[in-house]
């Protein structure tokens, strides 16, 4: 099928969403296999999300690309900020000439309501939609992931670093997480979009 959703967000900053239909060789004429990946789908899964990079685009310069201790790929130097993720049959990607990025996508499947606790408080699970807990749940659950990868030094705790304030759930919308890990805490603006079986989470901050 191949590109599924795209934004241009301003004029440094693309996001993209390719629903994952081709073989691996179709992504392998583009971009490198730049790591050994065993599993058939997860190797999917990397491809299409490097081949996203420079589809958004073509200058990306993907062979520079390095991986963290923390396991955050990055460019030296940050000449492009980039956040990959995948669900199923889809790649995301956000990447930005200039901004600090993180980007989630999520199916909605009943077994996140098993780990609601683990990364919603009390105070978060009150405000979810009593019409729609499971797809709200994800949102957050997709928000926090966003900002774990937007933070990319380590080890974060979902509840106490990165509360979310409470937010109406529509089909696409904004949301705000409260980032403890900074003195004074520091708001991260958000936005999400949904569709029939998936959440879209991202944000973009100054470096």
């Amino acid at each position: 099928m191949g590109l599924f959703f795209q934004q241009e967000i301003n004029e440094y900053t693309r996001l993209g969403v390719w629903h994952i239909t081709e073989p691996a060789d179709f992504f392998l004429e583009k971009v490198p296999l730049q790591r050994e990946i065993s599993h058939p789908h997860k190797r999917l899964q990397h491809l299409a999300g490097r081949f996203l990079l420079r589809y958004l685009f073509p200058d990306f310069p993907y062979k520079d690309i390095l991986i963290a201790d923390t396991r955050k790929p990055y460019i030296p130097g940050a000449s492009f900020h980039f956040s990959i993720s995948h669900c199923g049959n889809y790649a995301a990607a956000l990447v930005s000439r200039r901004y600090r990025v993180g980007i989630d996508i999520e199916a909605f499947t009943p077994r996140v309501e098993r780990i609601l606790h683990k990364f919603l408080s009390p105070e978060e699970q009150s405000f979810l939609d009593p019409a729609a807990p499971l797809r709200q749940a994800i949102v957050c659950w997709g928000a926090k992931e966003a900002v774990y990868k937007w933070y990319g030094i380590g080890e974060m705790d979902f509840i106490r670093d990165m509360p979310l304030e409470p937010f109406a759930l529509h089909a696409e919308g904004a949301l705000t997480c409260c980032f403890t890990k900074e003195t004074p805490p520091r708001p991260l603006p958000m936005q999400y979009k949904t569709w029939e079986d998936m959440a879209l989470v991202h944000l973009i901050t100054e470096p």
